[in-house]
């Protein structure tokens, strides 16, 4: 026998009135951890990378749906947030100005109870965080489609902040008008410049004779559309809601795929979670063959490398600063060796951070 729609919404109903009283018993206990927090250490950390890390990747594992994994995970991942809230207000900084992929990753991470801060480059991410000013950070660290932002690994090389945690956020663009604008008379396109060159085919075929012009970020693209009658924006969902803009096409990014990466900065180092990667900066003289001894030992211990790039140090001409990003924690056995190995043979490293690969 089937039930009947009445009685379907009262067992809907006394499941939400079970929900409420466990999630507000989970707040509860967060604000019994945080005591204990206080009580042992005069310097307490709430937040726990790791932990949240732990958490998130179990409830995928063991979750059986019929609500995705991911769904899942991010419905857990604003409890976390809210819990986290009540124990420490967060305050997290992110490259602006509002309505940027940026504040997303940021949100993403973090959830949405905590207090996001816009500012204007990606050093000034740094100086809030080194600061106090903030508790941590979001900046980009490269796109699937274009590569490295060269700006975020300068900055590295004078902080001495950690990365602490990673978020890949897949990229949707979208081509926007706004509430001015005659779209039988367009002359110009706002975008950031790295949006323009993910969109580059479309824009070559659909918009040929229109001017790409680049600026700071994509919200700001969209702000611009509040006073002109003939631009479009390229920007994404966030923007588009932020801004009042009507979108003319959706999701015009060449690649389905595009995904950009973002680290998460502070001022603590991280334990292991288990699921974890490392990102170092490696400096050696300069000679024949430097590269490949560096990444040797990588090899021989069987510790797959996600990233390389290289950068001027800055200290010389044709001297150049390694960044790799392998699999693996610091405190890991097998990664030990290769570091020791690494300053045996005369290199000096530095250990940007070790932190839980992204789970969402």
């Amino acid at each position: 026998m089937t039930d009947s729609l009445d009685s379907l919404r009262d067992q809907i109903d006394a499941l939400d009135q079970q929900l409420q009283t466990l999630l507000n018993r989970r707040a509860e206990l967060a604000h019994a951890v945080a005591d204990v927090k206080r009580r042992e250490d005069s310097n307490p950390v709430f937040y726990r990378p790791e932990r949240e890390a732990q958490v998130l990747q179990r409830i995928k594992e063991r979750n059986q749906g019929p609500i995705d994994g991911e769904a899942m995970a991010r419905l857990f991942r604003e409890v976390m947030s809210i819990c986290l809230a009540l124990e420490q207000p967060m305050r997290v900084a992110f490259l602006g100005p509002e309505g940027t992929f940026t504040q997303q990753a940021a949100l993403k991470h973090f959830g949405h109870a905590v207090e996001s801060v816009p500012l204007g480059a990606i050093d000034e991410v740094f100086r809030e965080v080194e600061a106090g000013a903030a508790h941590y950070g979001v900046v980009p660290v490269e796109n699937s489609t274009e590569g490295m932002v060269s700006h975020t690994l300068d900055t590295f090389m004078s902080s001495s902040l950690k990365i602490c945690g990673e978020v890949e956020l897949r990229i949707h663009h979208h081509l926007l008008a706004g509430p001015h604008t005659r779209r039988d008379k367009v002359t110009r396109v706002y975008s950031h410049q790295q949006t323009l060159a993910q969109c580059r085919q479309w824009l070559d075929a659909h918009l040929p004779t229109v001017e790409r012009i680049p600026v700071s970020s994509n919200a700001e693209a969209a702000r611009r559309l509040r006073d002109e009658w003939n631009a479009l924006a390229i920007a994404g969902d966030m923007a588009a809601e932020l801004y009042g803009l009507e979108r003319v096409q959706s999701n015009i990014e060449d690649r389905p795929d595009n995904t950009t990466r973002f680290l998460v900065i502070g001022r603590q180092d991280t334990p292991p979670s288990g699921r974890d990667k490392t990102s170092m900066l490696v400096t050696g003289k300069n000679r024949p063959g430097l590269l490949s001894d560096m990444l040797l030992p990588f090899r021989e211990q069987g510790i797959n490398l996600t990233r390389l790039e290289s950068r001027p140090s800055r200290t010389a001409n044709w001297s150049y600063v390694f960044f790799i990003d392998c699999e693996g924690h610091k405190e890991d056995p097998l990664l030990k060796n290769v570091l020791e190995r690494l300053e045996g043979d005369g290199n000096t490293i530095r250990i940007l951070g070790s932190y839980p690969k992204a789970v969402l």
